[in-house]
């Protein structure tokens, strides 16, 4: 062989293996190819809110459960991929770029509204649909700055907008209070959007505010606010925050003596708020939630049956709305009869009077699923259900 016969023998060598990295990597992910389709969760398995994470995991098990039970999706298999946010914002922007580099094909997750804003920006950059199962803050989908909706940003919740309101309008109608007494969250995006749209309600309704005072996650000693709480003689306490300092507070307030109604969002539906509060401590205590288990309706006891014989316990609302997330991923990539994400985004716009466990779910053109929201109070620990509140 001459010196340039074999320089042209190497020179296609090199262009064939080339040629095969290339399409190696093309088909890397799971892809049209592939007979896998890979979700990514972004979940608060660890950290402050760390009951969410592990109830929502759960209800995505479940979930992709039935449907790789059915066949799956388009003859593929569902396949999860976890990444733990640690219920820190900043690591809930890490663990979106490790399933990113685990190359998902669709996000569901973060759950707090904190986290699910950190990666907002990184999911329409990278045009891969997201769903967040808990978060309620209305800048995750709409951004806040430009008033445009986040092309590739969707969620199973409600807003805080309608159960700020829906709350205020309980406590003025049905607690008949005229003085409220606010204890938010200062290092939440979800307690401060509460607070807000609470009070412009409560405001309307003719009540008024008569105490604010704030604290910050992680914090356990609340008696000094409290004790300014209490010599305000509210009507009823407002604490728009999540289970970990709720349980806490509510706990503190009653040992101080304060028997009036504390009212909050759906951040206190966590089987761990009666171990923190005390179950005792829990009566005349109020929250807007996303369902409840002891609706009747089929959908919602099959659910509640389901996962009581998977986990041994009833799912919260953090479990129902990610099974939800799950189901209705599924129903818009079955919708688009595709995993391409540009037409599965499409589809799930598109999603309209979707029978799923927290409600009937219709898109808006916010991305904003438009759906009732329960009030639930307690009896020895358990939630029981109040009244239903209709968008």
């Amino acid at each position: 062989m001459t010196m340039s016969t074999l320089k042209r023998c190497v020179l296609a060598a090199m262009a064939v293996a080339s040629m095969a990295v290339m399409l190696t990597g093309c088909s890397g992910g799971s892809g049209e190819s592939s007979d896998t389709i890979k979700i990514g969760a972004n979940l608060e398995l660890t950290g402050n809110s760390a009951s969410y994470g592990t109830s929502a995991k759960n209800g995505i098990e479940m979930a992709v459960k039935e449907i790789n039970d059915a066949g799956g999706l388009l003859g593929k298999k569902i396949e999860v991929s976890y990444a733990d946010n640690r219920s820190e914002a900043t690591e809930a922007a890490n663990a979106m770029q490790k399933l990113l580099d685990d190359q998902v094909d669709f996000i569901v997750g973060p759950d707090t509204s904190s986290g699910a804003l950190a990666c907002v920006a990184t999911a329409d950059q990278e045009k891969i649909p997201m769903i967040s199962p808990f978060g309620t803050n209305p800048d995750i989908t709409v951004d806040p700055a430009t008033h445009n909706v986040r092309p590739y940003v969707f969620r199973a919740a409600f807003i805080d907008t309608f159960q700020g309101k829906a709350m205020a309008d309980f406590v003025a109608d049905t607690l008949k209070a005229k003085k409220v007494a606010v204890y938010v969250d200062n290092s939440s995006d979800y307690s401060k959007g509460l607070q807000k749209f609470f009070e412009e309600e409560f405001g309307k309704k003719g009540g008024s505010i008569v105490a604010t005072e704030a604290y910050l996650q992680k914090d356990t000693d609340f008696k000094a606010a409290l004790t300014k709480i209490k010599a305000a003689n509210p009507d009823v306490i407002y604490v728009p925050g999540y289970y970990q300092e709720v349980g806490m507070i509510i706990k503190q307030a009653r040992e101080m003596g304060m028997t009036q109604p504390i009212v909050g969002g759906d951040g206190w539906d966590s089987t761990k708020l009666a171990e923190i509060a005390g179950a005792a401590n829990l009566v005349d205590c109020y929250f807007s939630n996303h369902y409840s288990s002891d609706d009747t309706s089929e959908v919602v006891q099959n659910f509640v049956s389901n996962y009581q014989k998977a986990y041994g316990q009833k799912p919260d609302a953090p479990a129902a709305v990610a099974y939800d997330s799950m189901m209705i991923l599924a129903q818009a990539i079955k919708d688009a009869n595709s995993t391409d994400k540009d037409t599965v985004k499409a589809a799930l716009e598109k999603i309209s009077g979707f029978n799923a466990v927290s409600g009937k779910i219709s898109f808006n053109e916010f991305h904003d699923p438009v759906k009732s929201a329960v009030v639930l109070s307690f009896k020895d620990g358990k939630q029981i259900f109040v009244t239903k509140v209709e968008p």
